[in-house]
C-alpha cells in the first residue's frame, strides 16, 4: 500500500473520495481553496496542507479532483505546479471532468517530467463518492492503471479502461450528453403527458417498465413523489448542480464538433441545461423540467 496520496481539490466529490482512502488506510494529504471544504476533509482525517505544491511534497500519487479545465491548467501547468515536487514515476490521476486538449496537455507535461498520467472522470455522483462506487473512466498507459488499482477499487466499484491519453474525458463526455438528453427527454414526456391527462404516476409505471426506461429515471426523476431521495423531492436541492451537467454538455459539444460529428438531440438538451444553469444553476440538474413547456 502507498502510504501518502496527494489530493487536490476536497469539495463536493473530491472529499468522500479523499474520506474513503484515509479508511481504508491510507495517508492523505489534501488541499482546496475553500475552508468549508478544508475543514470537512480535517474531520474526515485528511491532513490538510497549506497549499496544493504542499499537499503533493512526500507523495506516490497525485489526485486531483477540480470544476473546469481552467482550474487544471491553473493548479497543474503552471511553472511551480505540484508535479514539480512530484518524483519521476510518480502518478497523477486527474478524476476532474474537463475538455480533450487541457489533458492532452497533462498528459504531455507529465510526461516531461517523468511522471505516469492518468486522466480518470467519474461517474456515480455525490451519492458513489460517498459509497465508493464510482465508476472510473480511464485514460492511459494499462499498466500504470494497475499499479494503482487498489486505489481506484476503494473510491469506485468499476474500472473502465478506455484507452490512451484522453480518452477518458472522451467516454465521459459521451456518457454525460447520454444522461443530459435522457433528463430532458423525461421531462418533456412527463410535461406533456400531464398535460394530456396522464398522471406522473401511471406514466412512471409504465416507463419504468417499458422501452423508455433509463438510468436518468431512477435516480434523476424530474418529478416528486416517485422515486425515493429525488432531488425533485427536496425542492431539486442539488445531488448534481445544474451548472455542472451544463459544463459536461458543452464538453460533449466541444468533443463533437472536433470529430466533424453533428448533434441533434445533444444540443437540444444543452440548451435546455444551458437555461437553467443561467437561472438557476445551483438547482440539480433535474429541476430542467422548470424550462420545459412554454413553445
Amino acid at each position: 500500500m502507498m502510504t501518502t496520496i496527494g489530493f487536490i481539490g476536497l469539495g463536493t466529490m473530491g472529499g468522500p473520495m479523499a474520506a474513503n482512502l484515509v479508511k481504508a488506510g491510507y495517508e492523505v494529504q489534501g488541499f482546496d481553496l475553500i475552508d468549508e471544504a478544508r475543514q470537512k476533509a480535517t474531520d474526515s482525517g485528511v491532513h490538510v496542507a497549506s497549499s496544493a505544491t504542499a499537499a503533493a511534497e512526500g507523495a506516490s500519487v497525485l489526485i486531483t479532483m477540480l470544476p473546469k479545465g481552467e482550474h487544471v491548467r491553473q493548479a497543474l501547468l503552471g511553472e511551480d505546479s505540484p508535479l514539480s515536487v512530484l518524483p519521476p514515476g510518480s502518478i497523477v490521476i486527474d478524476s476532474s471532468t474537463i475538455d480533450v486538449p487541457t489533458t492532452r496537455d497533462l498528459h504531455e507535461r507529465g510526461g516531461s517530467l517523468g511522471l505516469k498520467i492518468l486522466d480518470a472522470p467519474v461517474s456515480g455522483g455525490l451519492a458513489g463518492a460517498e459509497a465508493g462506487t464510482l465508476t472510473f473512466m480511464i485514460g492511459g498507459e494499462s499498466e500504470t492503471v494497475d499499479e494503482v488499482r487498489e486505489l481506484f477499487t476503494t473510491m469506485g466499484s468499476r474500472i473502465v479502461q478506455a484507452g490512451g491519453p484522453g480518452s477518458g474525458q472522451v467516454a465521459k463526455a459521451a456518457n454525460q450528453m447520454v444522461f443530459g438528453s435522457s433528463l430532458v427527454a423525461l421531462s418533456e414526456a412527463f410535461t406533456f403527458a400531464e398535460r394530456l391527462g396522464l398522471s406522473p404516476e401511471k406514466l412512471f409505471d409504465v416507463l419504468s417498465t417499458s422501452s423508455g426506461d433509463c438510468w436518468a429515471l431512477h435516480n434523476f426523476c424530474p418529478l416528486p413523489g416517485l422515486v425515493e431521495g429525488s432531488a425533485a423531492d427536496h425542492d431539486y436541492a442539488p445531488k448534481f448542480a445544474a451548472s455542472l451537467l451544463a459544463k459536461d454538455l458543452g464538453l460533449a459539444a466541444t468533443a463533437a464538433d472536433s470529430a466533424g460529428v453533428e448533434l441533434v438531440v445533444g444540443l437540444g438538451a444543452k440548451s435546455k441545461l444551458d437555461e437553467l444553469s443561467v437561472n438557476s444553476g445551483h438547482l440539480d440538474s433535474s429541476a430542467v423540467i422548470t424550462t420545459v413547456g412554454v413553445k
